[in-house]
């Protein structure tokens, strides 16, 4: 294997100059939205009962003392009784963005590179390397895969990664996919098992690129080993699943938004922390699974079958917890702990969010049109790395 080329070091203006690049994301594909709102859906027929397929209940009774407080004022005599409150059971208040600071302008340095892979494949990806980072430090890296028909640049931009890498101090690559062109371009695709296009016909080893990747960045940069971990959206979701089943030597946490397990057994060598969100009204990958409204044409499988299959591979304990967002009731939240190695799976329902990427502006119309109007309810991206970010590898 051989690296071709790390090619055009230059300084990133902002994330905002690519973000037309793939405005018709494609079934389980990348769509369009801006960094503000997170995402996750039910995945039952209603919003209220599939949740993370589980009742929500509220936080257990609470024990109380009364202190009685008298205030005389003149003629006036107000009494007032103070309740001061002690919980005797674990608080259930959901904060999608706990620990993690909002993005800032993306001032760091990037790269486009190639690497030449075991199968004779020229592969591209784009990398963000903040300028925040402390020199010779190791650092997270967040290896973030776009949507089917999406780009490395399209996701960059959509997704907001890196101003939020610049806040938080860590590093984001990009990877492309496969296009149908002869040479590899034009509209990326994932093989993730059972989707997507050309890169799943074609049997195109993506689990191998990316460990060609890691390697690569982890030769050339100070990279903290307990803390590298996948995003992905759609069919790059879909890719994230399969890595956290092939890859868990190297990934230790995956965060997704509307996508599902596409291959048949998983068996990670070591546990992986999960977060997967989704939207009821995502029409291209259905939470409760079936064929979706793009042109992918895959019989999608539920996201809870998902979630549940890495519980199981994590060796999870008990029942999850359910939790809600006191500021957002369209968030339902079930977190399942005790698992292996300190491991940790998380699954957000959201209320009417579409298969957008949540939390970002849509790129064009026709990227809303395809995929829906992103959910601003949410930011994806910051909840994501929130999750990750709090859970590194012992």
């Amino acid at each position: 294997m051989e690296v071709i080329g790390q090619v055009t070091r230059r300084r990133c203006l902002g994330a905002g100059l690519l973000v037309a690049l793939a405005a018709l994301a494609a079934s389980a594909c990348a769509s369009t939205s801006e960094p503000t709102a997170g995402s996750v859906a039910a995945e039952s027929t209603s919003p209220s009962t599939s949740a993370a397929g589980s009742t929500t209940t509220g936080p257990a009774p609470a024990s109380t003392t009364s202190t009685i407080v008298t205030t005389s004022t003149s003629a006036l005599v107000t009494t007032t009784i103070v309740e001061s409150t002690t919980s005797t059971s674990m608080d259930n208040s959901y904060d999608p963005y706990a620990g993690t600071l909002a993005g800032v302008p993306a001032v760091g340095s990037v790269t486009d590179g190639t690497l030449r892979t075991a199968d004779g494949r020229t592969r591209r990806y784009r990398l963000y390397v903040p300028s925040s980072l402390a020199a010779g430090e190791p650092a997270p890296l967040l290896v973030a895969l776009h949507g089917g028909l999406g780009t490395s640049a399209q996701f960059a931009a959509n997704s907001g990664f890196d101003e939020l890498a610049e806040a938080n101090g860590f590093i984001v690559v990009y990877p492309d996919g496969i296009g149908a062109r002869p040479d590899g371009s034009g509209p990326q695709t994932w093989n993730g098992g059972y989707c997507c296009g050309p890169a799943a016909s074609q049997g195109v080893d993506d689990v191998g690129f990316i460990r060609l990747l890691l390697d690569t960045l982890a030769g050339d940069l100070a990279i903290d080993p307990a803390r590298v971990v996948a995003a992905g959206h759609s069919n790059g979701a879909i890719l994230a699943y399969r890595l956290a089943c092939e890859l868990s030597d190297r990934i230790v946490g995956i965060g997704v938004q509307a996508g599902s397990l596409g291959v048949d057994a998983c068996a990670p060598s070591q546990p992986v922390s999960v977060i997967h969100l989704h939207g009821t009204a995502d029409t291209n990958h259905p939470i409760d699974g079936g064929k979706g409204s793009g042109i992918a044409g895959v019989e999608f499988r539920p996201a809870r079958a998902a979630v549940e299959a890495m519980v199981a591979a994590a060796g999870c304990a008990g029942e999850p917890r359910p939790s809600t967002d006191p500021a957002n009731p369209d968030l339902t939240v079930a977190t399942w702990s005790g698992c292996g190695g300190g491991a940790e799976v998380r699954y957000v329902v959201v209320a009417g969010a579409t298969h957008a990427w949540m939390g970002r502006p849509a790129a064009s119309a026709a990227a809303a049109a395809y995929v829906g109007e992103p959910y601003a309810g949410l930011d994806a991206s910051r909840a994501i790395w929130s999750f990750l970010a709090a859970h590194p590898r012992p």
